[in-house]
């Protein structure tokens, strides 16, 4: 017989062999129940790290109203697990995800991970090479060897996995997939994609001062991967998002939700370049910088994408911060570009198409074409109506096993990432400088050219220490 492990053994292998050594008792199964009831052997065991802000959400769509089990909760701070601890008081709290994993794993089938950008990947990992399922917010990680290593685990550990965007479980994402794969505006060249983020502070100095630490939070772990700073208030809860050490800024927040829909419509796989421009900060008479630490109030970031089979190269655009692309001549002047947080602009060899966050909104340009054009059917499957349907999605998924169809599993969500993250990199690079005697060189206001399978930019070697950061004593990311 096959070692039972905490990564092999399934909870349903432990009832039923639990049901052999008590002489026979076992769980009534749903038919016996009749209608209406859920067996306890039907439900899944979900475990949540970080438990506030957007889990806030994840947590009780995957819960589904009892249909499933909530077994452990962790945060590293107490303030943001409130609610989750009042909603489910009978499961188990910790403050520290390894802790919750060594005493809870037996007792866990899948776990949501809904923690700063920065943890995530060292949350995710151990879950999965436990063998549990796993739900991970996006941007799934914050650069882009996380990504990579994410997309790897799930096909060595075999475990159903989605990334948190839920857009791609939305009927307007096939909608606009199934348009453009059938040639509607023809073979699109040219993509623009906006958003009205940052809404947090950005293009700022490092935080200063001296604070209590809250006695609610562990700090050290709040900081997990990252270098050890003093605490300060200014780093959370949700405006960690603007610090590099831990966000990934506006294209981590909204990139998985705006650019999954060209991307998958398009196939568009690794890019092969990436060049941007972004709002410095005056320092002193011609010298200019970003504050360290902090991204940019907005940036255009330029990607290039190859020929993909007999899909055309693309070029991709992506504003942040309020920029916009110029309005489209078919547009009417007081019609609306996009949607009041962003847009998305297909440009193809037989026409435009523009649509909101998710793919919201599809409409072709000029928009009178939307009465007269014969729009095929989605042949795509859509999934349960409203947001909690890309978490029940996945949660049936896990139940079913591996190999179950998910909208975002990490075999789509990871290449995506690695993209999304992209754009930092360039970020990252792009006011990179060295000194040439009394000289200021910059080095980084250059196309970087990308080797997606090496994970290596080929011209600029500095860019490389953005792909993969070096993390605090004590975490380790390893297959």
């Amino acid at each position: 017989m096959k070692k039972k492990t905490p990564g092999n053994y399934s909870r349903r292998s432990f009832l039923r062999d639990a049901s052999i050594v008590t002489g026979g008792f076992m769980i009534v199964p749903r038919h016996v129940l009749g209608k209406g009831f859920i067996a306890p052997s039907d439900k899944l065991n979900i475990a949540g790290i970080g438990v506030g802000g957007k889990a806030e959400v994840n947590l009780p769509y995957a819960w589904n109203n009892g249909a499933e089990n909530i077994v452990a909760l962790c945060d590293v701070d107490d303030r943001m697990a409130v609610n989750a601890r009042k909603k489910w008081p009978n499961a188990p709290y910790y403050k520290n995800f390894r802790e919750m994993l060594d005493k809870e794993h037996k007792n866990i089938d899948a776990v949501m991970v809904t923690t700063p950008d920065h943890m995530h990947a060292v949350c995710a990992l151990p879950c999965m090479q436990l063998g549990k399922h796993v739900y991970v917010e996006k941007p799934l990680t914050h650069d882009i060897y996380e990504a990579r290593i994410l997309t790897q685990a799930e096909k060595k550990y075999k475990v159903v996995t989605q990334m948190g965007n839920q857009g791609s479980s939305g009927d307007d994402t096939r909608n606009v997939e199934t348009w453009i794969q059938a040639g509607v505006i023809g073979s699109v060249h040219t993509v623009h994609v906006w958003t009205n983020r940052p809404v947090w502070p950005s293009g700022v100095s490092l935080p200063t001062g001296r604070f209590d630490i809250p006695k609610e939070l562990d700090w050290d772990l709040w900081l997990g991967t990252a270098s050890y700073r003093d605490y300060n208030p200014a780093y959370l809860p949700a405006i960690w998002r603007g610090w590099t050490d831990f966000g990934t800024g506006s294209l981590g927040d909204m990139g998985c939700h705006f650019i999954d829909v060209p991307y998958r419509a398009l196939k568009l796989g690794y890019p092969i370049s990436v060049e941007c421009s972004a709002t410095s900060v005056y320092t002193g008479f011609f010298q200019e910088s970003f504050y360290k630490g902090s991204f940019p109030p907005s940036a255009v970031i330029h990607l290039k994408f190859p020929k993909r089979g007999n899909l055309v190269p693309v070029d991709f655009t992506w504003y942040d911060g309020g920029i916009k692309p110029q309005r489209p001549a078919e547009l009417l002047p007081d019609e609306e570009l996009g949607e009041w947080d962003g847009g998305i602009l297909f440009e193809g060899t037989k026409g435009k198409l523009m649509a909101g966050l998710f793919g919201r909104k599809p409409t072709l340009l000029p928009t009178k074409l939307m009465k007269t054009t014969n729009l095929p059917k989605s042949k795509y499957p859509f999934v349960i109506k409203g947001s909690e349907g890309h978490q029940k999605q996945w949660t049936d998924a896990c139940k079913k096993g591996y190999g179950t169809y998910t909208s975002s599993p990490f075999s789509q969500a990871g290449p995506l990432a690695e993209t999304v993250l992209m754009g930092n990199l360039a970020v990252l690079s792009y006011n990179y400088f060295e000194m040439k005697g009394d000289q200021r060189k910059f080095n980084g206001r250059k196309q970087l050219l990308w080797d997606g399978e090496n994970m290596k930019i080929t011209n600029f070697e500095p860019a490389n220490q953005f792909v993969k950061r070096e993390y605090r004593s004590g975490y380790r990311l390893e297959l």
